[in-house]
Order: C-alpha cells, then structure tokens, then sequence
C-alpha cells in the first residue's frame, strides 16, 4: 500500500505490535501518519517513532488518542480550562468492554501489550489532559480473571484496577474490563477542589427509556465504536486538516510516550506485585529489567 503512486497519508489502525514498524515505513516513504493507540508495545520503538518524526517536521505525525475529540470530554476540558471545578487533583476513569463470545479478543490479546497498555491507555491519557501533564511518582495494580483463563498463558487478565499517583498530590484510578454483560462502558470523573465533573458516568445508547412491567431501563452502546463514531470522524478531519494547512497535530507524539511509560508501569505492577516509581523527571526508578511479556 505505501507504494502506492500519490498516497499522501495513511491512518493505521492495525495490531498494536506493528503500530511502530508500519509508522516507521510511512514516515521514511514521506506520508503522513496517525498512528492509532499506543505507539507500540515496546517503549523504546515507541520513541523511535518520535525521533522519526522530529527528524522529519515537514511530515504530520499523530498518535490516535480519540477520546480526546468527543464532543463531551472537550466539554469537560474546557469546564476544566474555566475552573469550573477549582483545581483538579483526581480522576476515576474506565475503559469496559462488552464481553466478546466470538474469540476474537482472546486471538488479538497476545499481540497488544497487555490490558492497561491497550485497554486502559485513553483513561491514561484523560487523566494526564484533565491534570495539566502531572508526572507520575508511582503506579500499583491488581487484576483478576473472571472469563477468559487461557489469558493467563499471556500473563494477562480480563479485569485490572490501577492507581497512579502523581508528583504535587494529584492521583488517577482506572479500572479496565473485557467482560462487561451489559455493553460498553466508558465513563470519567474529575474531582477538583470546587466541584466535580461525570461524563457518560451511565452509559445510554440513546434518550429511550423503556418502561415495562419490568422497571424502567435503557440500552447500552454495545461496542467502542458506537460510543466514538463521532470522535473517530473529527479526529480524521482535524488530522487532515493539519496536514492540508500545515498545522500542528493536535495531539502531540510526547503525550503517547508519557501514557506508554504509565501503561506499562501499570502492567508490570500487575504482574509482579510490585510498586514502580519514577522520579520527578518522569524516569523510571527500578533498574531491573522486567522479564515477562509486555
């Protein structure tokens, strides 16, 4: 496909283990790029992405944050902007999914990084846009498996809780699933020091409620893709428009290194019970090298 005579950009969205090579392929052809959550797997091919991109600046290079571009969470930044809620210090975020019957999850699973790389990133990134870009000193995490024990040949589960605190008191909380009955679940909070703001805290597929000799109720999104249309949609157009007008991306590339270094902070925690640190550079402060699969 890159060969192809007058392509100008291209949107990956495959597995996240060749997000980095794909982009890399891109970027040394001359082609634009948004490049879907995380970077990569591996951090250091995550920065090799970057570099790339820094050595090229007339080529527009984006990681696909899309969270970012729905129309309630900008909302929410922008209360945010105004003080709306004082100063914020926390926030609780989750990444759900609908459980899958199919085996298609469990298939994809071994091939991106874990459930708080791949799952949990946006609620990563959430908190790092609504917390003013704090640095992390320290991520914990427990998880659980519920629906799919082959996960555990991949050092993986199917429902994780992390904490990361911050540098100057702020903390975020995430809970990440891939076995919710109900559809897909996808809400945030943001506590400051004045007030609090809820997005989508309960998820509705639409203003129908329906009311039977059962209660009254209504239906879920089943899928992230229901919930984001619109996001994906102005997220290829802002894309697009920044490289037909020669502006800057509106996500930057040293956002996805930042929620990288978390997610993956998270998930070794996960896997090993342990604490990990990092300084107020943002480095992390345990040298060993970790040795499962990321």
């Amino acid at each position: 496909m890159l060969s192809q005579s007058g392509l100008q950009a291209v949107w990956i969205s495959t597995s996240t283990d060749v997000h980095a090579s794909q982009s890399l392929s891109a970027i040394a052809k001359g082609i634009h790029v948004l490049c879907e959550k995380p970077l990569s797997t591996d951090l250091v091919e995550a920065q090799s992405v970057v570099d790339a991109a820094e050595r090229n600046p007339w080529i527009k290079v984006m990681a696909g944050f899309s969270r970012r571009f729905d129309a309630s969470y900008r909302d929410a930044s922008t209360k945010i902007q105004e003080k709306a809620i004082g100063s914020p210090f926390m926030v609780r975020s989750n990444t759900c999914d609908l459980r899958d019957e199919s085996g298609f999850f469990v298939r994809h699973a071994s091939r991106n990084g874990g459930i708080f790389v791949d799952c949990a990133i946006h609620d990563i990134d959430l908190s790092l846009w609504y917390l003013g870009n704090p640095i992390p000193k320290a991520c914990w995490a427990a998880g659980t498996l519920q629906h799919h024990p082959e996960l555990k040949d991949l050092n993986d589960v199917d429902n994780a809780v992390g904490v990361v605190e911050f540098h100057g008191g702020k903390i975020a909380y995430f809970y990440c699933s891939r076995t919710q009955a109900h559809g897909h679940d996808v809400c945030t909070e943001v506590t400051g020091t004045d007030g609090k703001l809820m997005v989508n805290v309960i998820p509705k597929q639409n203003n129908v409620v329906l009311a039977d000799k059962l209660g009254m109720r209504h239906e879920v999104q089943p899928e992230y893709w229901q919930r984001f249309e619109d996001a994906f949609a102005r997220e290829a157009n802002e894309f697009v428009d920044s490289v037909l007008n020669n502006k800057p991306v509106p996500v930057s590339l040293g956002t996805g290194i930042m929620v990288m270094k978390i997610g993956q902070a998270l998930q070794h925690a996960l896997l090993t019970g342990e604490v990990v640190k990092f300084n107020e550079r943002g480095d992390r402060l345990d040298s060993r090298p970790f040795q499962g699969k990321l």
